[in-house]
């Protein structure tokens, strides 16, 4: 079809107008993670456009531990970081203004060891005298130094902990002999079995339900709160598609996680892996008192004012508005009800 000439230079400037609309009105975002299965719902979001359909512009940034990442948020590096519990709550004991507005995974961490150190390695109280491997700040870290004090065991003596940059890292350590066994967050479990390593411990057995991985900002973000509450809402919807499209969440993972399909899918669909995008204020308190406990934080600061948990509830409150019959969003309420009271 033919249109008259003014008419054409009117659609032409509607279009060009529109398109500077759009993109100005994208917000963007620095988002650092960890490649692992467990942060799987953001190259979801990324992958199937969900950050875009909320509006958001989003920059995914790879760390390989917790303590950089942590570093780069307290730095103003990122703009939302997730990562280890431990780290973001280190951190804050020492003064760093942080606040957890979310979650991406839980527990997930597991001791691997060669098959002739595994067999005489029941439980934690037969790490006396081991030489372990883990990952700087990683949350099954923690877990561990926590569980030796129930043990009546001092990790700063009664063990050797040796804090290693990244899990490859202490499968090699494992593997060569350089120490007992080591700490390792998933798929890198999985990845420890193919190597001939054994699990002889996970880090749910020791602290059921645990919190690892939350999503973390300064609190001089909090100013963009319309903007992290259509990034949460791209989060919670991220995880309700990979609960039901496994093919094509296993498709994202495999463009930031470089291993093959079938571990990226046993790693993420793994019964010890939470999935939950919820805050989880009665985990983390959970946690704080077992670091606390164990010496590795003093805890003197007080915990409550780390939470900031509206931004969540709105996001998840108008997703299930939006879908009022949805069970999916239901049982998230409910969760969220259940598990965020300060």
């Amino acid at each position: 079809m033919k249109f008259p000439t003014p008419l054409v230079n009117l659609v032409a400037a509607g279009a060009l107008l529109a398109g500077t609309f759009g993109s100005a009105s994208a917000e963007s975002l620095r988002v650092g993670y960890l490649p692992v299965t467990g942060h799987a719902k953001y190259f979801v979001a990324q992958e199937q456009g969900l950050f875009k359909k909320e509006g958001l512009e989003v920059e995914l940034i790879e760390f390989h531990n917790s303590a950089d990442g942590t570093s780069a948020v307290v730095a103003g590096k990122l703009d939302v970081g997730t990562f280890g519990t431990t780290a973001p709550l280190l951190f804050y004991s020492k003064g760093s203004d942080l606040k957890i507005i979310g979650g991406i995974m839980g527990q997930d961490a597991a001791l691997v060891a060669k098959p002739e150190a595994a067999a005489g390695i029941k439980s934690v109280s037969d790490l006396k005298g081991k030489k372990i491997a883990t990952v700087r700040l990683a949350s099954g870290d923690a877990v561990l130094r926590g569980a030796l004090k129930d043990a009546k065991l001092d990790w700063k003596t009664d063990v050797e902990i040796f804090e290693l940059k990244n899990p490859p890292a202490v499968l090699e350590a494992v593997k060569s002999g350089q120490v007992d066994a080591g700490l390792v967050w998933g798929p890198h479990d999985l990845r420890a079995e193919q190597q001939g390593l054994k699990v002889v411990i996970r880090s749910g057995e020791l602290e059921p339900g645990h919190p690892c991985c939350r999503i973390v900002v300064s609190s001089a973000k909090l100013k963009d709160s319309a903007v992290l509450e259509r990034f949460l809402r791209a989060v919670l919807q991220a995880e309700k598609y990979a609960a039901t499209h496994r093919k094509e969440t296993i498709e994202a993972i495999g463009k930031y996680v470089k291993l093959d399909a079938q571990t990226l899918e046993d790693g993420y669909y793994s019964p010890n892996l939470d999935q939950s995008s919820d805050p989880n204020v009665e985990g983390v308190q959970k946690f704080w008192l077992s670091m606390v406990g164990s010496e590795f934080i003093e805890g003197k600061r007080p915990l409550d004012p780390i939470f900031e948990l509206s931004l969540y509830e709105k996001a998840l409150t108008s997703l299930a508005g939006e879908n009022p019959n949805d069970a999916f969003w239901q049982s998230r309420l409910k969760a969220f009800k259940e598990r965020n009271v300060l």
